[in-house]
């Protein structure tokens, strides 16, 4: 597996990371056995740049890959988040500094390492400054508490703000065949222009784009999916219809429509690193030989053609 550097000051990571998060939360039933061996595998392969979050879980996500990385700390880039905390009253956004630091002290302990490597505010709190946030995580990095900082989901004005305080290192935001948005909102633009790097997460759509999703019954007890707009009524049916035609792509190709979905998202640029989640290692192993499949520009523009701007129907939450 080939490394890119990440923005213009951060680390060396793997072209392809690791999305934790199924692992613990939101896509059904865990099975930790399976889970801990896909991340091993997935360190076998070259790839490691692995990321949590608090919110998974929340917390047993990040306890999870703790456990799993005793030991064998030396390479690994570690990045999690902070900043979204569910309770009994649902979801809130906290980017205060008091939260900040504390979220981050928890995750070094539950992680069990002395340094986060790149440390995410998760989402964007309207009711904090963002220099106020940003200004905190500087000061864990002073302490060496982490060593790189991150924003996601963020607008291209907050981005910039963020930029002014402390350069980001990384900005992640969902980025796929069938969430295109960056391209047009200004945040891909931005981060090029400001030398921060891109991570997409969710660049198989929340797994519809590997094909194996046929209806909405597939889905685990649980599984937020199962009330998502893209994934229910009429908006199934037609998603499914546009990830039919990427299907038949792949088969002329020859290989598989998550390998085809992941290799356009890294012909957008050497300065994306998408981050697939899988909790399972034949998945990880087929994403991982998407690095070795190579797009021509009229293959992408044909892809592009398929997936058109806003041609997903339903929202993304």
């Amino acid at each position: 597996m080939k490394k890119k550097k990440l923005g213009n000051n951060g680390p060396e990571v793997s072209q392809i990371g690791l999305g934790l998060m199924g692992m613990s939360a939101f896509y059904g039933d865990r099975n930790d056995e399976e889970s801990v061996a896909t991340i091993h595998r997935a360190l076998e392969l070259g790839v490691n740049f692995l990321d949590t979050a608090e919110l998974y879980g929340p917390y047993t996500n990040e306890e999870l890959l703790g456990k799993t990385i005793k030991g064998k700390r030396e390479g690994i880039i570690i990045a999690t988040k902070f900043g979204v905390q569910l309770s009994a009253q649902g979801r809130k956004i906290d980017g205060s500094p008091e939260t900040v630091r504390k979220s981050a002290e928890g995750s070094l302990r539950r992680l069990g390492i002395d340094t986060i490597d790149l440390y995410y505010q998760h989402r964007m709190d309207p009711n904090v400054p963002i220099e106020d946030t940003i200004g905190a995580m500087a000061d864990l990095v002073k302490e060496g508490k982490i060593r790189y900082v991150g924003i996601s989901e963020a607008s291209p004005d907050l981005i910039e703000r963020a930029h002014k305080v402390h350069p980001l290192t990384a900005v992640q935001t969902e980025y796929s065949l069938w969430t295109r948005d960056v391209e047009t909102d200004g945040v891909l633009e931005t981060v090029r222009r400001l030398g921060i790097g891109f991570v997409p997460y969710s660049p198989l759509g929340r797994g519809f784009l590997t094909g194996a999703i046929k209806s909405p019954d597939d889905f685990e007890e649980g599984d937020f999916r199962k009330s998502n707009p893209r994934f229910t009524g009429e908006n199934f049916q037609k998603n499914l219809d546009i990830v039919n035609r990427l299907q038949q792509l792949a088969g002329d190709k020859g290989c598989t429509p998550s390998q085809l979905a992941l290799a356009w998202v890294l012909a957008k640029g050497d300065d994306l690193v998408p981050i697939p989640g899988t909790k399972r290692r034949k998945y990880l192993e087929e994403n991982v030989q998407a690095v070795d499949i190579t797009l021509s520009s009229e293959e992408v523009a044909e892809i592009d053609e398929i997936f058109p701007l806003d041609s997903t129907a339903g929202a993304r939450y």
